[in-house]
């Protein structure tokens, strides 16, 4: 195990993380809230740790290994996300314990979106500012990282294209370097981000908020600087354009990257997940829809459709923006909401979730399972597109699903020995590890009632959720550790 070549990257990635504690510095001067020390502080000590750790390791730059590679990409998060709880510890209001930093940074930079900070409408500019930037440059990390590293790694879902998906996508990554990909990804990231923002700002956002949105919305995040989210604007224009961000954002961003290097727009057209996810988005907005209008939930026709299509929409993208408490809605809709947010959004998107592209090929197993009964001596084999795909495929995708419900089962009955009710249990749980954000009982506003105990156990429900549950599995196995 190269460990000094690690140190010395995480060093590097310390020392670059230490710059954006300067931008809610700015926006602190800016609006004269008196909040920007814990930023300059924490700046200070971004900056100086990270140096310490890479100066004696400069000269280590060893080629890494798969095993490595695994090591780094936990870390990432993990270090990066505990240097980001610093500001969260300084400050002074609202005074947060060393748990709460963490939890309220881990949210964040996985881009769940869960918060333990009520009256979020009455916190400095500066910080309601550094929690949306934190889910964005979270966002932007889930790109590089389900796009360029992991299939390097051999995990994730981007492997799947490599034969189906035309253009830069067939060889798992879509420009010869790394460095290259991660470049081109940032300016479509970067320009998406813009456009939203001054999307919101046509439909009636200030400048500020509409920036702040438009952060947590590309990075399907769900943070907002207001406690009632969305529903604080009471506009259907806002949540027409969240939700069309939405859904851009819940894409696959290679896509993305061929249509805008004008390579082909039949990319869109011609995807078997992107068929897949639209079919199942608009499923949930008509039943949702048809449930609301059947109970009379809402007095006005329109408005069960503008409510029907951003909460079903965010919940189902695991965005996790509320414009009413869904919660509280008939019948069914609440438990299926946040069952469709373990679909999530595709793969190489900065959605949550199992990803559209496995549940496509479980379904796609499933059905072959079935005609194997019926026809025994048949052969049959699982197509994605008019390619069949090898077993070692949907061997895998069956693997990640067995992971991902023996997770889920051991955190529920984690949180549920910490003496959490059955039904808060699951959905917190799933909020968590599908990096959803909002979930129901107890935590369906705030997870400030949640035990320390519980915050620790979802903050590893988050870790596991945002780095596909086998790249952080795999450091529990002791072969990894072995040389």
């Amino acid at each position: 195990m190269q460990y000094r070549t690690i140190i010395r990257i995480l060093g590097l990635l310390v020392a670059l993380f230490s710059v954006t504690m300067i931008p809610p510095a700015i926006v602190s001067i800016i609006y004269e809230d008196g909040s920007g020390l814990p930023f300059l502080l924490a700046f200070i000590l971004c900056l100086i740790t990270g140096l310490a750790i890479w100066y004696p390791n400069r000269s280590f730059r060893n080629d890494l290994r798969a095993k490595e590679g695994f090591l780094i990409v936990v870390l990432f998060w993990t270090v990066l996300a505990s240097f980001g709880a610093l500001p969260f510890l300084l400050l002074e209001q609202p005074q947060m314990s060393t748990t709460d930093a963490f939890f309220e940074s881990f949210s964040g930079l996985t881009t769940t979106g869960a918060t333990v900070i009520e009256g979020i409408d009455y916190l400095p500019k500066a910080i309601q500012y550094y929690r949306q930037q934190i889910q964005w440059l979270g966002g932007m990390g889930i790109i590089v990282l389900a796009v360029a590293i992991l299939p390097i790694l051999g995990v994730g879902g981007m492997q799947l294209y490599r034969a189906e998906t035309p253009g830069p996508v067939k060889d798992s990554k879509m420009t010869p370097r790394i460095a290259d990909t991660a470049k081109h990804l940032w300016y479509i990231y970067f320009s998406l981000t813009i456009v939203c923002a001054t999307a919101f700002w046509v439909v009636g956002m200030n400048w500020f908020d509409a920036i702040c949105h438009a952060f947590s919305t590309i990075a399907i995040g769900g943070f907002s600087n207001y406690d009632a989210s969305l529903g604080h604007f009471n506009s259907v224009g806002v949540n027409v354009v969240c939700v069309i961000f939405l859904w851009i954002a819940a894409l696959n961003f290679a896509l993305h990257y061929a249509a805008a290097s004008g390579r082909s727009l039949k990319g869109y057209f011609h995807d078997p997940e992107l068929k897949t996810f639209f079919i199942i988005q608009i499923s949930l907005v008509l039943i949702c829809f048809s449930v609301l209008i059947q109970f009379n939930w809402f007095t006005d026709a329109g408005i069960a459709f503008d409510q029907a299509l951003i909460q079903s929409v965010s919940i189902s993208t695991t965005a996790g923006f509320t414009t009413t408490e869904f919660s509280n809605w008939p019948v069914f809709l609440p438990i299926m909401l946040i069952f469709s947010s373990f679909i999530g959004g595709c793969a190489g998107s900065t959605g949550g979730g199992l990803k559209v592209i496995r549940v496509l090929l479980l379904y796609l197993q499933g059905k072959r399972e079935v005609d194997r009964l019926i026809h025994p001596k048949a052969i049959y084999s699982v197509k994605l597109g008019e390619r069949a795909l090898p077993d070692r495929v949907v061997e895998a995708v069956w693997g990640f699903f067995s992971a991902y419900a023996m997770i889920f089962v051991i955190i529920m009955v984690g949180l549920i020995a910490t003496g959490m009710d059955d039904v808060t249990a699951f959905s917190a749980t799933a909020a968590t590890l599908n990096n959803l954000g909002p979930g129901l009982g107890e935590v369906a506003a705030t997870y400030a009632e949640v035990s320390d105990s519980g915050k620790w156990l979802l903050i590893l429900a988050m870790l596991f959720g945002r780095l596909e549950v086998f790249s952080l599995l795999v450091l529990f196995s002791p072969t990894f550790w072995r040389s």
